[in-house]
Formats: structure tokens, sequence, C-alpha cells
């Protein structure tokens, strides 16, 4: 139990409880042969947590069902509100930069810019940027096809956003569909619920995390040379802008590589409001009942809607069904 944060003497001793309920709590620690103090603290908390009823005559154990539903609520409990620790560094990351020496003190790059020569810094910066974006992915990659290594490198990190839900757009050059590798790989991340288009030719490499963080070569023509990081907000937003004029113009991927008159899916009305009630609704019984229909209905209607979309989850789901414009 100690992943429902239960310490080994508090387990022992609620498992002792179910098995001889009415056992004298001052006597515990005797017949489970412990430390009195730990044992007393282990019996508090028991008691905090709402596991172990009674008084210091006589004592029982909550049925198991309470016991486990409520260790559950309150270890989710915490584990949320760690994760909005986490989440919440820009105050921690605003210190630290007050503490930094100044650019022109070591005569760094400008401010909000940092320069990667070598390229193992280079994928290294990006593999971090990838693995924390947490709400949209933004590249316009020139290249002409995906080599075996590119596609095993480049997999595992988009992936792992699709995921986590992060939005994917990616911008490729028209000659890159005649690879047959590099179109099975845009598929599959397609069918994962990235967006891709295609643009008959431009030369801009580009990578943007979650609006805020942006990556170019320092030198277009020579991608070895390294990459500019930039975090400054008037300069990302001025990469940003080049990227959606590239984005507009590009045509759907999946309307060049997909057969024309192959027909579009459709939903049926009670599958289209099952999509709305799993999107607005935390349990499939709520969502039942203000369909009016059976719980095993619903679900088989929430089943037909992934099927049509391609997608492995309900998160998945939700994103697809917002590209489409279905929700």
């Amino acid at each position: 139990m100690s992943v429902l944060g239960l310490t080994a003497t508090e387990e022992e001793i609620y498992r002792h409880f179910l098995r001889h309920p009415d056992t004298s709590p001052g006597d515990i620690h005797l017949l489970l042969r412990s430390d009195r103090h730990t044992t007393a603290q282990a019996l508090a908390r028991l008691r905090d947590l709402r596991l172990l009823q009674g008084d210091d005559q006589r004592a029982w154990a909550t049925e198991p069902d309470t016991a486990v539903a409520r260790l559950a609520e309150e270890r989710l409990e915490n584990l949320h509100r760690e994760m909005r620790n986490l989440t919440s560094t820009r105050p921690i990351l605003e210190a630290l930069r007050q503490e930094r020496a100044p650019q022109e003190a070591w005569g760094g790059p400008a401010p909000g810019i940092e320069r990667l020569e070598d390229l193992r810094h280079v994928r290294s910066r990006i593999d971090d940027l990838s693995f924390f974006a947490h709400s949209e992915v933004m590249a316009a990659e020139p290249y002409t096809a995906l080599s075996p290594e590119n596609i095993s490198y480049a997999r595992p990190l988009d992936l792992r956003c699709l995921r986590r839900g992060v939005r994917i757009r990616n911008l490729v050059r028209r000659v890159a569909l005649s690879d047959r590798d590099t179109v099975a790989y845009l598929r599959e991340l397609t069918s994962h619920g990235a967006r891709i288009r295609v643009a008959d030719d431009f030369s801009e490499l580009i990578l943007i995390y979650d609006r805020s963080t942006a990556m170019v070569p320092v030198d277009p023509k020579d991608t070895s040379r390294g990459a500019l990081c930039a975090r400054e907000s008037g300069l990302v937003e001025n990469i940003i802008t080049l990227f959606e004029r590239l984005w507009d113009a590009a045509e759907d991927f999946s309307d060049l590589v997909d057969p024309a008159d192959r027909p579009a899916a459709e939903l049926t009305g009670a599958q289209r409001e099952a999509l709305h009630r799993m999107c607005t609704v935390n349990k499939d019984e709520s969502g039942a009942r203000t369909m009016g229909v059976s719980l095993r209905t619903y679900r088989r209607h929430i089943a037909d809607v992934m099927q049509l979309l391609g997608a492995e989850n309900r998160a998945q789901a939700a994103l697809m069904a917002r590209e489409r414009g279905w929700v």
C-alpha cells in the first residue's frame, strides 16, 4: 500500500485490525513487536486518515473499499498539488535571471539569444524543449527526405508530445513526398493527431516551442554551424509570423497523399452528441444519463468515434476532433 502513501508500519497496523477487530490500540506495539513511539505515530495518522476507528480501548479498521478510495483520493490530490507547484516555475526562473551577470560582462550574444555551435548541444536543447513542451510545437523543415536515423531520433520525441496532448504543426517540402519512408512517418504522425502541410519550396528551418522559444540555424545554408535559440519575445513573434505565412500558403498533407475520392468520415447524430459529452463531462455515467442511453451504448458510440478518427485514447480523440472541427 506504499503506492497509496502508507508506511510499512501503518500498513501492518491497518492489516492487523482488519484481521483482528477490537484489538486494544495500547497493546498493538507489543503484538507487532515494534517501537512504541513509531507505533503511536502510525496509529495517529491512521486515525487522521479515518482508516482506523474507535478509541484507546477498542479500535477497528475501516472497510477496504472505503479505505483504498480515501487513500487514492488523497494521493491524487497531493500529486496534483505537486504538479501545480512544478509547473509554476516562472517566478523561480525570473529570480535566477536577475542573478545573472550582464551579457556585456562576459561577451555573450544579445539578451534572449543563445548561440549553440556544437551539434550535440543543439540536439540536447531540442530534446529538452520537446520534453518540456506543454501546448504547441511548430516546425518548418526543408529536408528532401528523412533518413532512418532521423526518423528513429524524431519518433519518440514527436509521439511523446502528441500523447501528452501537445499540438504539432509540421511544414515539409513537396519533394519529401517522393520518399516512401518519409511519407510513412508523416502518415504515422497524422494518425496520432499531428497536422502536416506541404509547400512547393522553402529554405527556412524553424522550430518553435510553446510560442516562447524558437530555434533557427546560425547559417541557413550550412546547418552544421549550429543554431540560435531565441527567447526574446519580439524576435520569437517575428519568427512565428514567418512560420504562419509559410503555413497559410501550404497544402494539407492528407489531401495530397490520400485518394481524392476517399469519402470523408461522417458522424451520426448520436456519435456527435456522445463526442460532445466525452469532451465536457467527467464520467461516462453522466454522459450516458444526459443522452438518455445506457452506459454500454454510450461507450459504444465513443469507441466508434475513436475508430473513425484513428485515435488510440480519448485525449487524442478529443484533440483530433477539435482539429477537424467536430467539437
